[in-house]
């Protein structure tokens, strides 16, 4: 957390945003907020959380569909479903912690992650199925954008380590949900515990934020009453960096999605078993765990993000390109090049936090990358299972992913240089 400015009367307590102070000066060093080890310890436990219910559904979407009764419409708009939740209920999320406490938050967010769960894969209905994945949704939607913010305020000095260790949890998470979710079910039978199993863990993600929100709501009570009410300064949508960040951001995550729910299906299509689609699916993110914890602290040590977004880029394409000609028997190395591309995901949430000086400019940008670039994302399932549909092959599919990766490039190349957005 940055510290006030000298003439503040107190800083603000653990857990409170400080919305109150500028730019920290220089040579001036941060203490981390108390509670450090206790926090990190949450975050990671809320990170492996973060992706669990959109890949065990991927890997299940076939037998899901037929359990519903699913078009294959409906199936585009599920695997969409994550992108839409993402942007509308992201962008709320700095007007939330200027009025409630992160720790508090996060306890309801993590809480609405289990319901929602537990709901979706109870239900014999399709559209509750979509309503209770949503609020599901909302509480993963809200993580997303606190979690820089949280790096941000307690470890301001190892942003890039930290971040990288929440990135690794979150891929671990991944990539165990997507290797696991079809065993699960047909050990119990069917695929409603390939779901549903996850809300255990969600469960588990709320223990370590309860002691914080009540220790954060005690010393609320001596903080001043203003400590939530301050309006934020900072505006990313009135500058170029933000705009370039939601850019990248979106179309990083139009593949994202896009791979996290069909990838499995490309894989049954080239004569794979699902259960084998489903570890090639779970390869891409387990492939990524060392990826996501690394490429955090190199994009901290690098004087321009550009040799990482060619690089990125370039792995990604190989492997767009590698899927449309021989998804079979080449299937070990596009999952590899592909696990590299999707890189750029733990890159670009390091860069919300190197792209911003303060706590507040950090969850500006973040709420404002992350809704904007998910209304991008939202593009990315839809297209791809209307495609799918219209053309029943994956040429075009992937075409599609081509086009919008030369997008993410262009974007890659705008944010590469170091600047602050609260200097925009």
């Amino acid at each position: 957390m940055n510290p006030p400015p000298i003439a503040a009367p107190a800083p603000p307590p653990p857990g409170v945003v400080d919305t109150s102070s500028g730019p920290e000066p220089a040579g001036r060093r941060t203490r981390p907020a108390t509670g450090g080890a206790l926090v990190l310890v949450a975050m990671l436990l809320v990170a492996l959380n973060l992706r669990t219910l959109v890949t065990s559904l991927g890997a299940l979407l076939d037998e899901v569909r037929d359990g519903l009764g699913f078009s294959g419409a409906m199936a585009g708009l599920v695997t969409t479903l994550p992108t839409i939740a993402f942007a509308g209920l992201g962008a709320l999320t700095p007007w939330l912690v200027r009025r409630v406490a992160p720790a508090r938050v996060l306890v309801v967010a993590m809480l609405a992650l289990t319901v929602g769960q537990v709901l979706r894969a109870v239900t014999e209905s399709a559209w509750i199925f979509v309503l209770t994945s949503t609020l599901a949704l909302a509480g993963i939607a809200v993580a997303n954008v606190l979690m820089p913010m949280l790096v941000k305020q307690h470890f301001p000095h190892r942003t890039g380590l930290v971040t990288g260790a929440y990135t690794m949890a979150l891929t671990l998470g991944t990539s165990v949900a997507a290797a696991a979710a079809v065993p699960i079910a047909h050990a119990f039978g069917s695929w409603r515990a390939g779901l549903g199993v996850w809300a255990g863990l969600a469960a588990v993600a709320v223990l370590p934020w309860v002691p914080l929100a009540l220790r954060t709501r005690a010393d609320a009570r001596r903080a001043a009453p203003t400590a939530f009410a301050v309006p934020t300064r900072v505006r990313p949508a009135r500058t170029r960096l933000g705009w370039a960040m939601a850019v990248y951001f979106g179309a990083q995550s139009l593949s994202g999605y896009a791979v996290m729910g069909w990838l499995a299906q490309l894989f049954r299509d080239a004569g794979y078993r699902p259960e084998s689609a489903g570890l090639l699916l779970a390869g891409v993110t387990a492939l990524g765990v060392p990826i996501a914890l690394l490429m955090p602290t190199m994009a901290g040590r690098l004087d321009t993000l550009r040799p990482l977004v060619i690089g990125l880029s370039v792995a990604s394409a190989l492997a767009y390109l590698g899927l449309a000609v021989a998804p079979h028997g080449g299937a070990l190395l596009w999952v590899f090049l592909l696990a590299i591309g999707q890189g750029s995901f733990p890159m670009i949430l390091a860069a919300l936090g190197l792209r911003a000086r303060t706590a507040e400019g950090t969850v500006a940008l973040s709420a404002f990358a992350q809704s904007t670039g998910y209304v991008i994302a939202a593009l990315g399932p839809l297209t791809v299972g209307i495609l799918y549909e219209i053309t029943g092959g994956w040429t075009a599919p992937i075409g599609f992913l081509l086009a919008a990766l030369a997008v993410q490039t262009a974007a890659g190349m705008a944010i590469a240089r170091p600047r602050y957005v609260e200097d925009e």
